[in-house]
């Protein structure tokens, strides 16, 4: 290619980005007009399309299943990207809960009267345009749009390329629902090429992009924290860890780290470590240890561990800072519930974390010294998920401390503001 040619590429990738920022630009001003009846019928009609369309989007996905290969991806990773009747459903049952919650657009969350008789309210606005960028997982799509829109807000979808096909499919059912329920047309859009570099243009454009969220690989979630010139929503590592302390419910305890590790092992809330108090460990293990190895899980353990479990594969210090993804679980003997703690707070990547006990003075020092942005008592780490913590459905779930933490849903999608009514009042000195 000549360099004429590349340069005219260049531009026209950087024309493509910044029409895009544009046009949701200007939809995110008409949706902060919009009333969320409108918003709500966008949502139901959209769940409808959806069921009614199943049999379009799981062509899509096929072909989208049939290349995955060609792109890498592993057991784990076609899992995020295949589609079911009842996956489908799912994501139109989540659209369905999304419209049957208060719009946040506009709630009051403080009002007084100055003493000077000025009027004062705090309330919620949409952020404005956010830009999302994800891999594999097409529900992301659905979610995405539905909480960005009901929240107020335009949103600039970015998908894989190994999910293009699918979310193609799916952005045809909601961008024509969208002219049913007459909202703004641009209001949700895709970004139609897969290059790599239009997620560096749209990064850059921080005068019409309000917040960037990146969703999948530690690899991606850094790129996007590097190079983009407006505040990020992210969380690096999904390594969570589930705490056997003594005394405990020992059945509690097994089914618990079997759901945590064994149910969808590919996503980011999955088990990574178990960690068990000595007092109970040669209770605990061989009856754990059983459990997961039939539910093929891998146990890398440490020494204290082997020693009671000696089938378990050795641990290697990396094991205990790894996301595993996939049906690996590092497993450790600890001699506390301090050594617990340190443990996880050192190699944690501050997502979810649980303990199981039955005693609930350890359980309140767990919760107040973990620092993760989920911490459960008695559940499993799968729990940290915006639709079973009632969000209706979430953008992703942040680890960062400033704005938002956890799971993400409507209201951490949206920003506050001062009204300030007078009745002609000027401040004197």
């Amino acid at each position: 290619m000549s360099t004429a040619a590349g340069i005219g590429q260049a531009n026209e990738l950087k024309d493509l980005c910044l029409n895009l920022a544009l046009k949701a630009r200007e939809a995110s001003r008409k949706l902060a007009l919009v009333r969320g009846e409108l918003k709500n019928a966008w949502l139901l009609g959209s769940a409808h399309a959806l069921v009614e369309r199943s049999s379009e989007i799981l062509a899509a996905n096929a072909r989208d299943i049939a290349d995955a290969p060609t792109h890498g991806l592993g057991a784990a990773a076609i899992d995020r990207l295949r589609l079911t009747p009842d996956r489908i459903a799912s994501m139109a049952r989540a659209l369905g809960e999304v419209a049957a919650l208060p719009d946040p657009v506009g709630e009051i969350l403080e009002a007084s009267r100055r003493p000077n008789g000025l009027e004062v309210r705090k309330e919620r606005v949409p952020l404005g345009v956010i830009f999302m960028i994800y891999e594999s997982r097409p529900n992301v799509t659905v979610d995405a749009a539905a909480l960005a829109l009901k929240s107020g807000n335009a949103a600039i979808l970015r998908g894989g390329k190994e999910s293009l096909a699918t979310n193609l499919a799916l952005m045809g059912i909601l961008e024509a629902e969208l002219t049913r329920a007459g909202l703004p047309r641009h209001a949700v859009q895709l970004v139609p090429t897969t290059e790599r570099e239009a997620v560096g243009c749209l990064l850059g454009l921080a005068d019409l992009i309000d917040l960037a969220i990146p969703r999948g690989g530690e690899s991606l979630i850094r790129r996007v924290a590097a190079e983009a010139r407006m505040p990020v929503l992210k969380h690096y590592q999904g390594n969570c860890h589930v705490y056997i302390h003594d005394p405990c419910d020992i059945a509690m305890g097994v089914k618990i780290i079997v759901n945590a590790k064994t149910q969808r092992p590919g996503v980011c809330n999955a088990a990574e470590t178990l960690l068990v108090h000595r007092e109970v460990a040669s209770a605990f293990l061989p009856r754990a240890a059983r459990e997961l190895r039939a539910a093929g899980v891998e146990l890398r353990g440490d020494a204290e561990a082997r020693a009671i479990v000696p089938e378990m594969v050795p641990a290697v210090p990396s094991d205990w800072d790894e996301e595993f993804l996939d049906l690996i679980l590092a497993v450790g003997v600890v001699d506390s519930l301090d050594e617990a703690i340190e443990h996880i707070n050192r190699h944690g990547s501050h997502h979810t974390d649980a303990i199981v006990t039955t005693d609930l003075e350890s359980a309140r020092r767990f919760v107040a010294e973990v620092d993760s942005s989920a911490v459960m008592v008695n559940a499993s780490t799968r729990f940290n998920d915006g639709g079973e913590l009632g969000l209706g459905a979430e953008i992703g779930i942040s680890t960062d401390k400033y704005h938002a933490r956890g799971p993400c849903g409507l209201r951490e999608l949206t920003s506050t503001r001062w009204v300030v009514i007078g009745s002609g009042h000027v401040r004197g000195a």
